[in-house]
């Protein structure tokens, strides 16, 4: 019996490498929104402590501490603004990149399904002409016993 090729084969073989390296991009991205979000999260707790640390202090001691925490306020805003921008354009791609990922896994699962259908049907056409082989060999067979037995 000969061997199944199928013509779309590099193409199916293409879109597995695409889709295997669409979903580390995405990995990659992820990983990069979680260190990002953990980063904001530390900012605004050390913000929030600074906060708190000044709440606690005597009033006349609190004078010259919040003056220096209102002028940490603003880099500590702007980096907090900054960590925040970065977090809706990573979302951003991530959001692209799952559809991306959609898009391609859809595609190589319609392909795989042509293949599953052109293998069967390959098989089917193999089994007929084994079966029309077999039939043949049996009509010589009996022929030849029949002439024989003249």
């Amino acid at each position: 019996m000969k061997r199944f090729v199928w013509r779309l084969q590099r193409i199916l073989d293409l879109k597995t490498k695409k889709e295997q390296k669409v979903r580390s991009e995405l990995l990659e991205l992820t990983e990069k929104l979680a260190e990002t979000r953990s980063l904001l999260l530390m900012q605004q707790r050390i913000l929030k402590n600074i906060i708190d640390s000044v709440a606690v202090e005597k009033p006349e001691s609190r004078l010259c501490k919040q003056e220096f925490f209102l002028k940490y306020s603003k880099t500590s805003d702007e980096r907090i603004r900054k960590l925040k921008e970065k977090i809706n354009a990573l979302e951003q791609q991530q959001k692209e990149k799952i559809a991306e990922l959609a898009k391609v896994r859809r595609f190589k699962e319609g392909l795989e399904k042509l293949r599953a259908e052109a293998k069967t049907k390959f098989i089917k056409e193999q089994e007929k002409l084994e079966q029309k082989e077999l039939d043949e060999m049996a009509s010589i067979s009996f022929a030849r016993n029949m002439i024989l037995q003249e």
